[in-house]
Protein backbone atom coordinates (compact mmCIF):
# COMPACT_ATOMS: atom_id res chain seq x y z
CA UNK A 1 0.00 0.00 0.00
CA UNK A 2 1.09 3.47 -0.70
CA UNK A 3 2.17 5.64 1.88
CA UNK A 4 0.47 9.25 2.00
CA UNK A 5 4.17 10.66 1.69
CA UNK A 6 5.13 8.04 -1.66
CA UNK A 7 8.06 7.47 0.14
CA UNK A 8 9.75 11.18 0.74
CA UNK A 9 10.51 10.87 4.04
CA UNK A 10 11.12 7.85 6.27
CA UNK A 11 8.62 5.66 7.81
CA UNK A 12 9.13 7.25 11.20
CA UNK A 13 9.10 10.63 10.21
CA UNK A 14 5.89 9.83 7.93
CA UNK A 15 4.13 8.55 10.74
CA UNK A 16 5.07 11.20 13.01
CA UNK A 17 3.24 13.60 10.42
CA UNK A 18 0.36 11.47 10.46
CA UNK A 19 -0.11 11.28 13.74
CA UNK A 20 0.09 15.46 14.09
CA UNK A 21 -1.89 16.09 11.14
CA UNK A 22 -4.42 13.19 11.07
CA UNK A 23 -5.37 12.86 7.84
CA UNK A 24 -2.18 14.68 5.85
CA UNK A 25 -2.50 14.50 1.69
CA UNK A 26 0.38 15.45 -0.32
CA UNK A 27 0.28 18.63 -2.56
CA UNK A 28 3.42 19.19 -3.92
CA UNK A 29 7.02 18.10 -3.76
CA UNK A 30 9.20 21.62 -3.37
CA UNK A 31 12.38 19.65 -2.66
CA UNK A 32 15.55 21.61 -4.40
CA UNK A 33 17.63 18.10 -4.35
CA UNK A 34 20.87 19.53 -4.07
CA UNK A 35 20.98 18.85 -0.53
CA UNK A 36 19.78 15.86 2.36
CA UNK A 37 16.56 17.65 2.82
CA UNK A 38 12.59 16.99 1.76
CA UNK A 39 10.20 20.04 2.05
CA UNK A 40 6.18 19.17 0.94
CA UNK A 41 3.66 21.10 0.25
CA UNK A 42 0.78 19.15 2.68
CA UNK A 43 -2.91 19.95 3.01
CA UNK A 44 -4.87 18.50 6.49
CA UNK A 45 -7.84 19.56 7.80
CA UNK A 46 -8.27 22.39 5.21
CA UNK A 47 -5.34 23.95 5.94
CA UNK A 48 -2.06 24.18 4.01
CA UNK A 49 1.47 23.57 5.06
CA UNK A 50 4.88 22.68 4.40
CA UNK A 51 6.86 19.46 5.85
CA UNK A 52 10.45 19.92 5.91
CA UNK A 53 12.63 17.06 7.19
CA UNK A 54 16.10 15.87 6.55
CA UNK A 55 18.05 12.94 6.39
CA UNK A 56 21.08 11.78 9.14
CA UNK A 57 23.52 14.11 7.55
CA UNK A 58 21.38 17.28 7.64
CA UNK A 59 22.23 19.61 10.26
CA UNK A 60 19.66 22.61 8.91
CA UNK A 61 16.60 21.22 10.29
CA UNK A 62 17.96 21.61 13.94
CA UNK A 63 18.69 25.05 13.14
CA UNK A 64 15.84 26.19 11.90
CA UNK A 65 13.87 24.77 14.16
CA UNK A 66 16.23 26.92 16.82
CA UNK A 67 15.25 29.90 14.73
CA UNK A 68 11.16 29.27 14.92
CA UNK A 69 11.59 28.44 19.08
CA UNK A 70 13.77 31.22 19.88
CA UNK A 71 14.15 34.20 16.98
CA UNK A 72 11.58 34.77 14.47
CA UNK A 73 8.64 35.70 16.34
CA UNK A 74 8.99 39.40 15.42
CA UNK A 75 8.56 38.64 11.97
CA UNK A 76 5.91 36.08 12.75
CA UNK A 77 3.75 38.38 14.62
CA UNK A 78 3.68 40.36 11.57
CA UNK A 79 2.96 37.84 9.26
CA UNK A 80 5.98 37.78 7.54
CA UNK A 81 7.21 34.22 8.87
CA UNK A 82 5.66 31.26 9.45
CA UNK A 83 4.57 29.69 12.59
CA UNK A 84 6.21 26.57 13.69
CA UNK A 85 3.62 23.83 14.56
CA UNK A 86 5.11 20.65 14.67
CA UNK A 87 8.85 19.51 15.25
CA UNK A 88 10.64 16.16 16.09
CA UNK A 89 14.52 16.81 16.36
CA UNK A 90 15.49 13.17 16.37
CA UNK A 91 13.64 12.37 13.68
CA UNK A 92 14.46 15.72 11.77
CA UNK A 93 11.10 16.74 10.81
CA UNK A 94 9.20 19.88 11.17
CA UNK A 95 5.93 20.93 10.06
CA UNK A 96 5.12 24.66 9.70
CA UNK A 97 2.11 27.14 8.05
CA UNK A 98 2.51 27.77 4.29
CA UNK A 99 2.68 31.49 3.52
CA UNK A 100 1.03 32.93 0.09
CA UNK A 101 3.08 34.14 -2.79
CA UNK A 102 5.62 33.26 -4.93
CA UNK A 103 9.41 33.38 -4.81
CA UNK A 104 11.05 36.64 -5.85
CA UNK A 105 13.63 34.76 -7.29
CA UNK A 106 13.78 34.66 -10.87
CA UNK A 107 10.33 37.04 -10.81
CA UNK A 108 10.67 40.87 -11.42
CA UNK A 109 10.19 41.03 -7.58
CA UNK A 110 13.88 40.13 -7.48
CA UNK A 111 14.98 43.26 -8.80
CA UNK A 112 12.18 45.47 -7.45
CA UNK A 113 13.04 48.64 -4.75
CA UNK A 114 9.78 48.32 -2.81
CA UNK A 115 10.87 44.47 -2.23
CA UNK A 116 14.30 45.11 -0.90
CA UNK A 117 13.00 47.73 1.22
CA UNK A 118 10.92 45.36 2.77
CA UNK A 119 13.41 43.25 3.12
CA UNK A 120 15.60 45.47 4.96
CA UNK A 121 12.98 45.79 6.95
CA UNK A 122 11.53 42.61 7.78
CA UNK A 123 15.55 42.31 8.54
CA UNK A 124 16.03 44.49 11.01
CA UNK A 125 13.55 42.99 13.04
CA UNK A 126 15.33 40.00 13.01
CA UNK A 127 18.54 41.34 14.18
CA UNK A 128 16.82 43.36 16.70
CA UNK A 129 17.21 39.85 18.75
CA UNK A 130 19.45 39.89 21.73
CA UNK A 131 22.84 40.78 20.21
CA UNK A 132 25.92 39.63 22.34
CA UNK A 133 29.59 39.47 22.26
CA UNK A 134 31.06 36.56 20.88
CA UNK A 135 34.92 35.75 21.99
CA UNK A 136 35.67 32.78 19.47
CA UNK A 137 33.25 33.99 16.26
CA UNK A 138 36.70 35.08 14.07
CA UNK A 139 38.70 32.05 15.30
CA UNK A 140 35.76 29.39 14.57
CA UNK A 141 35.14 30.99 10.83
CA UNK A 142 38.35 31.21 10.03
CA UNK A 143 39.11 27.68 10.88
CA UNK A 144 35.40 26.98 8.75
CA UNK A 145 37.28 29.01 6.01
CA UNK A 146 40.59 27.17 6.28
CA UNK A 147 38.60 24.04 5.98
CA UNK A 148 37.26 24.78 2.52
CA UNK A 149 40.66 25.61 1.45
CA UNK A 150 41.74 22.42 2.71
CA UNK A 151 39.12 20.84 0.45
CA UNK A 152 38.48 19.98 -2.89
CA UNK A 153 38.14 23.60 -5.06
CA UNK A 154 39.59 24.93 -7.82
CA UNK A 155 41.08 28.31 -6.64
CA UNK A 156 44.11 29.25 -8.36
CA UNK A 157 47.23 28.13 -5.99
CA UNK A 158 48.43 32.02 -6.03
CA UNK A 159 45.37 33.31 -4.62
CA UNK A 160 44.91 30.79 -2.52
CA UNK A 161 48.52 31.39 -0.73
CA UNK A 162 47.10 35.13 -0.36
CA UNK A 163 43.93 33.74 1.02
CA UNK A 164 45.53 32.13 3.72
CA UNK A 165 47.65 34.98 4.71
CA UNK A 166 44.91 37.20 5.24
CA UNK A 167 42.82 34.75 7.25
CA UNK A 168 45.24 33.24 10.19
CA UNK A 169 45.52 37.57 10.70
CA UNK A 170 41.80 36.98 11.53
CA UNK A 171 41.32 35.36 14.88
CA UNK A 172 41.29 38.67 17.09
CA UNK A 173 39.05 40.05 19.95
CA UNK A 174 35.14 39.36 20.24
CA UNK A 175 32.47 40.82 18.30
CA UNK A 176 29.18 41.70 18.38
CA UNK A 177 26.76 39.01 17.12
CA UNK A 178 22.60 39.26 16.33
CA UNK A 179 20.40 36.21 15.16
CA UNK A 180 20.57 36.13 11.59
CA UNK A 181 18.90 34.00 8.87
CA UNK A 182 22.73 33.20 6.69
CA UNK A 183 20.28 33.48 3.14
CA UNK A 184 19.13 36.25 3.14
CA UNK A 185 18.12 36.50 -0.78
CA UNK A 186 15.37 36.86 -3.13
CA UNK A 187 15.07 32.72 -3.09
CA UNK A 188 13.65 32.93 0.28
CA UNK A 189 11.72 35.43 0.07
CA UNK A 190 7.51 34.87 -1.12
CA UNK A 191 5.84 38.16 -2.60
CA UNK A 192 2.33 38.07 -2.39
CA UNK A 193 0.65 41.18 -4.18
CA UNK A 194 3.25 43.01 -2.83
CA UNK A 195 4.12 41.94 0.05
CA UNK A 196 7.17 40.09 0.91
CA UNK A 197 7.25 37.05 3.35
CA UNK A 198 10.32 35.00 4.75
CA UNK A 199 11.10 31.32 4.34
CA UNK A 200 13.78 28.78 5.37
CA UNK A 201 15.57 29.43 8.52
CA UNK A 202 17.72 26.27 8.24
CA UNK A 203 21.49 28.62 8.31
CA UNK A 204 20.15 30.27 11.30
CA UNK A 205 23.04 31.32 13.40
CA UNK A 206 24.32 34.38 15.82
CA UNK A 207 26.81 35.94 13.30
CA UNK A 208 27.35 39.70 12.89
CA UNK A 209 24.75 41.46 11.10
CA UNK A 210 26.66 42.52 7.98
CA UNK A 211 26.79 38.84 6.77
CA UNK A 212 22.95 38.57 6.43
CA UNK A 213 23.89 41.19 3.14
CA UNK A 214 26.84 38.90 1.71
CA UNK A 215 24.63 36.98 -0.94
CA UNK A 216 22.93 39.80 -2.55
CA UNK A 217 25.95 41.93 -2.70
CA UNK A 218 27.14 38.86 -4.30
CA UNK A 219 24.30 39.00 -6.51
CA UNK A 220 21.25 41.69 -6.82
CA UNK A 221 22.37 44.58 -5.78
CA UNK A 222 26.04 44.01 -7.28
CA UNK A 223 25.17 46.75 -10.71
CA UNK A 224 21.71 47.87 -9.26
CA UNK A 225 23.14 50.15 -6.11
CA UNK A 226 19.85 51.56 -6.15
CA UNK A 227 18.36 48.05 -4.52
CA UNK A 228 21.07 47.98 -1.86
CA UNK A 229 19.74 51.97 -0.91
CA UNK A 230 16.12 50.89 -1.20
CA UNK A 231 17.12 47.70 1.31
CA UNK A 232 18.84 50.41 3.69
CA UNK A 233 16.33 52.07 3.73
CA UNK A 234 14.02 49.74 4.66
CA UNK A 235 16.82 48.46 7.33
CA UNK A 236 17.67 52.29 9.40
CA UNK A 237 21.21 51.62 9.27
CA UNK A 238 23.98 50.05 7.08
CA UNK A 239 25.42 47.06 8.44
CA UNK A 240 27.95 47.36 5.95
CA UNK A 241 30.04 49.96 7.69
CA UNK A 242 31.18 47.77 10.24
CA UNK A 243 35.07 47.14 9.57
CA UNK A 244 34.62 43.27 9.08
CA UNK A 245 32.74 43.34 6.30
CA UNK A 246 34.98 42.91 3.50
CA UNK A 247 36.31 40.20 5.68
CA UNK A 248 33.11 38.79 5.61
CA UNK A 249 32.76 39.19 2.03
CA UNK A 250 36.15 36.91 1.56
CA UNK A 251 34.74 34.05 3.64
CA UNK A 252 31.83 34.12 1.85
CA UNK A 253 33.53 33.91 -1.72
CA UNK A 254 36.13 31.05 -0.43
CA UNK A 255 32.67 28.93 1.11
CA UNK A 256 30.88 29.96 -2.61
CA UNK A 257 33.56 28.93 -4.54
CA UNK A 258 34.59 25.64 -2.94
CA UNK A 259 31.19 24.71 -1.88
CA UNK A 260 29.91 25.23 -5.75
CA UNK A 261 32.47 22.97 -7.67
CA UNK A 262 32.07 20.11 -4.41
CA UNK A 263 28.20 19.72 -5.95
CA UNK A 264 28.92 20.79 -9.42
CA UNK A 265 26.98 23.82 -10.08
CA UNK A 266 29.57 25.57 -12.73
CA UNK A 267 27.69 28.80 -12.49
CA UNK A 268 27.69 29.29 -8.83
CA UNK A 269 30.98 28.48 -9.13
CA UNK A 270 32.12 31.18 -11.33
CA UNK A 271 30.42 33.40 -9.12
CA UNK A 272 32.63 32.38 -6.12
CA UNK A 273 35.70 33.00 -7.82
CA UNK A 274 34.37 36.50 -9.22
CA UNK A 275 33.37 37.05 -5.84
CA UNK A 276 36.73 36.22 -4.74
CA UNK A 277 38.87 38.53 -7.19
CA UNK A 278 36.63 41.61 -6.25
CA UNK A 279 37.22 40.82 -2.02
CA UNK A 280 40.65 40.26 -2.75
CA UNK A 281 40.54 43.62 -4.66
CA UNK A 282 38.28 45.30 -1.67
CA UNK A 283 41.12 43.81 0.87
Amino acid sequence: MTRWDRDLLTAGQAELVRGWLLEPELVDDLSWGIVDSTVLHVRARGSDLIVKAGGPGNHHLGREIDAHETATSPLMDRGLAAPLRHADRDERIMVLDRLPGALAAGSESEFDADIHRQAGAALALLHAGAARPDPDYEQRVTERTLAWLDGPHRIDGAIESDLRTLLVERRGDAVQVVPTHGDWQPRNWLVDEGTLRVIDFGRFAYRPASTDLCRLAAQQWRERPDLADAFIAGYGSDPREDPLWPVEQLREAVGTAAYAFQIGDLDFEAQGHRMLREALRTL
